[in-house]
């Protein structure tokens, strides 16, 4: 697609304070998508790759191509083309004429074009869509179009039926997404295969003499998934090297300590230093997998993974990584990573697929194979421009089909497009004083958000514009 560069700056956070459940209830009052936002302090990051804490810096500088220069004529040419509307502002650019193969269409984030006779679809940006202001009433010619790769703690509506189903085209972590963003994080095959950073092993029983088994790097603490609680009792079991804010014990040298860093030369060849990592995702959704299961296996240490349930579906090989679940309890855990480090064969089982450059997961091969973007491949699009020429294509194909008399094709999200089970929390993790840590407000947090879509999808169902205050009285009606 021809392009401008773009970069993007989002955060998340969820801020709370409360004493008692009913100061509780109202601070949860405020839109969750508020909420979790937090502001980033590097300029260069964009698109939700590097979290202000404990991702790397963006793993995904996109390619600088033309754009379509609009001259005066070309201006009055976009009468010619089907308008796609920016609703959550993603890229920053007024007025666009983006060529996706056959197909040309015209992208801004002017919201005069709202009205204009040849606006076709509106382009949401899931961390940004907010009840604020909706493109009301929608046309039946208006298509709706989600963008959201990241975690659900950024905007829990969207992970509830009456919401997805609310849009017309998806691009999201999900494998059934119109377009899936699973292996957003990876950057291809050969970086799997690759033997840059692999240690050897009798060079890592040597380092056993100064560093624990583990290494645990977060530091985007009390997240959804309860991750730093299960940790916390691990460590009980065995010896834990943790570099992050959360639980914190192990200092990296000062020039890493910039969350920027995660994805340095230098970053990842102390993490390779070690046997096993553990990769706690933020979050547990089926699909929802991030840099922190592929980066240890690019490094060649083995992943302790706890996150997405669909896992299996996207190791390299059966042996490639020990899955959480596994196990009834962390001493079970740490028991059976303890008989790894003391035997070699047995830990080398789950690097012999490194060790050898096989990847038996047909699944996964086909994912990287016919993905239509790149991960820091100069010769493809970025999964931006792929979204934006998805719904363009989608909507010339209706354009044509009307054109010959036949009704237009209706695209629909549905549950699975992107869909979160309800947070909980381990069985032993310590109970604190009610509502005092960000830990506790998931929960109540997530159940709010159920009822927030309810009432958004009633507004938007009457097809009207409405007020703040019409929402919030229909998401806390008795």
């Amino acid at each position: 697609m021809v392009r401008i560069p773009r970069r993007r700056i989002l955060a998340s956070c969820l801020c709370v304070t409360a004493a008692i459940f009913l100061l509780v209830t109202l601070q949860v009052v405020v839109e969750l998508g508020k909420l979790e936002r937090k502001t980033f302090k590097h300029s260069n990051l964009r698109d939700g790759h590097a979290k202000a804490e404990e991702e790397p810096a963006h793993l995904y500088p996109v390619p600088k191509k033309e754009a379509l220069a609009l001259t005066r004529k070309k201006t009055l040419e976009t009468d010619s083309y089907p308008v796609m509307l920016w609703w959550s502002p993603l890229t920053g650019e007024t007025g666009r004429l983006g060529q996706c193969g056959k197909d040309a269409c015209f992208f801004t984030i002017n919201r005069t074009y709202l009205h204009h006779h040849m606006t076709r679809a509106f382009l949401f940006y899931g961390t940004d869509f907010n009840i604020d202001s909706l493109p009301l009433p929608r046309r039946a010619h208006h298509d709706w179009a989600l963008f959201h790769e990241e975690s659900p703690k950024n905007n829990y509506k969207l992970f509830h039926k009456s919401v997805i189903t609310l849009f017309n085209y998806t691009a999201t972590f999900s494998r059934h997404s119109h377009l899936p963003l699973t292996t957003q994080y990876l950057e291809g095959i050969a970086v799997l295969k690759s033997h840059r950073y692999l240690v050897p092993l009798p060079s890592k029983n040597n380092l056993r003499k100064r560093l624990a088994p583990l290494v645990y790097v977060q530091s985007d603490c009390d997240p959804p998934s309860d991750r730093d609680s299960y940790v916390r009792e691990l460590m009980t079991y065995i010896e834990v090297d943790s570099y992050g804010e959360c639980l914190h014990n192990r200092d990296l040298p000062p020039q890493l300590k910039n969350p920027a860093s995660m994805d340095a030369d230098g970053f990842h060849r102390i993490i390779a230093q070690y046997k096993f990592i553990l990769a706690f995702e933020n979050a547990v959704c089926d699909d929802y997998i991030t840099e922190k299961f592929w980066r240890p296996l690019k490094l060649g240490v083995v992943p302790v993974y706890y996150g997405s349930p669909s896992i299996r579906d996207w190791l390299p090989s059966n042996r490639s990584a020990i899955l959480v679940s596994d196990f009834s309890h962390p001493r079970e855990l740490a028991r059976y990573i303890r008989q790894l480090d003391s035997e070699d064969r047995l830990y080398e089982a789950y690097l012999e697929w490194k060790l050898k450059g096989e990847i038996s997961n047909q699944r996964l091969l086909a994912a990287l194979r016919e993905r239509t973007w790149g991960v820091q491949d100069v010769n493809q699009d970025n999964y931006i421009d792929a979204f934006e020429c998805m719904v363009c294509n989608k909507v010339w194909d209706n354009i044509r089909l009307q054109e010959k008399g036949l009704p237009p094709k209706r695209w629909k999200a549905d549950a699975t497009h992107l869909s979160c089970p309800e947070p909980t929390v381990f069985a032993f993790s310590p109970v604190a004083s009610s509502w005092r840590s960000l830990r506790e407000m998931w929960i109540p947090s997530f159940k709010q958000s159920k009822r927030e879509a309810q009432a958004l999808r009633w507004l938007v169902d009457r097809n009207q514009n409405f007020s703040a205050q019409e929402f919030w009285s229909l998401v806390f009606k008795d």
